[in-house]
């Protein structure tokens, strides 16, 4: 029998799992101090609710078969779908704008390299109904914030900011028809990774040789722009793409305001390969730019009509549980290990056994986290055992305590020992664990 997971899926030992809810619960801290309600969907979606958004051309990267009702099926390799589905089934109902947020498990047969799995988990943060910029904010500062929970400064991450609405009408100036836009913007997609000459290269073999040069230098140009100031130059001479640079400055100062100017970085560089944004887009990236990216998203404020038949205009991002694990581990920003137990309870003869267990039972249902030994072993190979669980403290009966109504109670980490009256014990231990 085979004692691997298969490639590109985890196995969770304890230490991993535990690592994995620290995610989990901070991402929920987060998101819920910002008044975002927490939901989720079925794994397994119709198949056709993929290709409506991606077309068919991503059933290569699902997993994917035909169910015993002869339906096509797939395991959700996203979350959006399922959010526009399930707005639309309540879509009236709701008071808008609608904040959710999800953390969920999601599946793509994709090639495996450094932070991509095929299985991995993600946030999905949404804030739907709001079509003005401090929405836009809300969720970049939202993103900011859960990096700024696990401890990463502006040194550590960066946020790099686009605007849609300002990149199509810069690429329509060059004078590239446009039939070829999708490739004006894949090619600045792939700039930073292959440079100037071998992206020219790569528009030329996307049969695209009726390009002139200057319409190729101009695209790499637009997907250079960088900083605010230099996205101002740009848009002077084109008139379409004003509103657009109003929006990127409202948001760049509603971002300013909450403190957090210091994370951003405006570049047009940033274009996110997916068709259906509007608006601002936003990527966030490690400083080094060792990873890929932390996080992503953008406004789509068109998809949940064509997924669900409901118009409201929609922004959210997506942040996976990989890159983000790397960098904290690379970091170091991670919490030490905790012990399985709060508490030990050692019996010193036989006869204490129904008062380890009764003690037991006491502080269980106290909140404590509770061990004791399942087999007659002295008081030595016990103590040993608490260690082992990492547990902080111990609680010693044995014949002449009991005589005095007392247990002993040793702090494991500090190294001393005191007598507890046995009516007092539960109350004290709870308290010195925070239960």
């Amino acid at each position: 029998m085979q004692t691997q997971p298969l490639p590109g899926f985890r196995d969770f030992y304890p230490a991993e799992f535990a690592f994995r809810s620290y995610l989990f619960e901070t991402w929920r801290q987060v998101c819920r101090r910002y008044g975002f309600e927490e939901f989720d969907g079925p794994p397994l979606e119709p198949l056709e609710l993929y290709t409506a958004k991606s077309g068919d051309e991503i059933v290569g990267q699902l997993y994917h078969f035909t169910d015993k009702g002869g339906r096509d099926v797939s395991l959700r390799p996203e979350l959006t779908p399922t959010l526009a589905r399930m707005v639309a089934a309540r879509a009236g109902g709701m008071k808008k704008p609608i904040r959710w947020f999800s953390i969920g498990q999601m599946f793509r047969y994709e090639r495996q390299q450094r932070g991509r799995l095929r299985e991995f988990f993600q946030l999905n943060c949404d804030l739907i109904g709001e079509r003005g910029p401090l929405a836009d904010a809300e969720l970049i500062a939202l993103a900011v914030d859960l990096m700024r929970a696990f401890g990463l400064t502006a040194k550590d991450v960066r946020v790099r900011i686009s605007d849609r609405r300002i990149l199509l009408p810069l690429l329509e100036a060059t004078g590239v028809p446009d039939n070829w836009r999708a490739l004006q913007l894949a090619a600045i997609d792939r700039l930073e990774k292959s440079g100037d000459v071998k992206t020219t290269k790569w528009i030329l073999e996307e049969k695209a040789a009726d390009l002139t040069d200057e319409q190729i230098q101009g695209t790499i140009a637009v997907g250079r722009i960088r900083g605010l100031e230099a996205v101002e130059r740009a848009c002077s001479n084109v008139p379409g793409a004003l509103d657009g640079l109003e929006k990127l400055r409202s948001v760049h100062s509603a971002l300013e305001s909450m403190g957090l100017a210091d994370f951003m970085d405006v570049d047009l560089g940033i274009v996110r390969g997916l068709d259906y944004y509007t608006g601002m887009v936003f990527e966030l990236f490690d400083a080094a730019r060792s990873l890929r990216a932390i996080a992503g998203g953008g406004r789509y404020d068109e998809l949940l009509n064509l997924l669900g038949g409901t118009d409201l205009p929609a922004v959210g991002f997506a942040l996976g549980d990989v890159v983000l694990g790397e960098l904290l581990k690379e970091r170091g920003l991670f919490p030490a290990g905790e012990g399985a137990i709060d508490v030990f309870i050692a019996g010193v003869t036989p006869e204490d056994q129904p008062h380890v267990l009764r003690l037991a039972h006491e502080l269980r249902a106290a909140g404590v986290r509770v061990e004791f030994a399942l087999r007659e072993d002295g008081l030595g190979k016990q103590l040993k055992l608490a260690d082992t669980r990492q547990a902080r403290l111990a609680v010693v009966i044995g014949p002449d305590d009991r005589a005095r109504g007392e247990v002993q109670l040793k702090d494991l980490r500090e190294k001393r020992q005191e007598p507890v009256q046995r009516d007092a014990v539960v109350a004290l231990v709870a308290g010195r664990v925070g239960r």
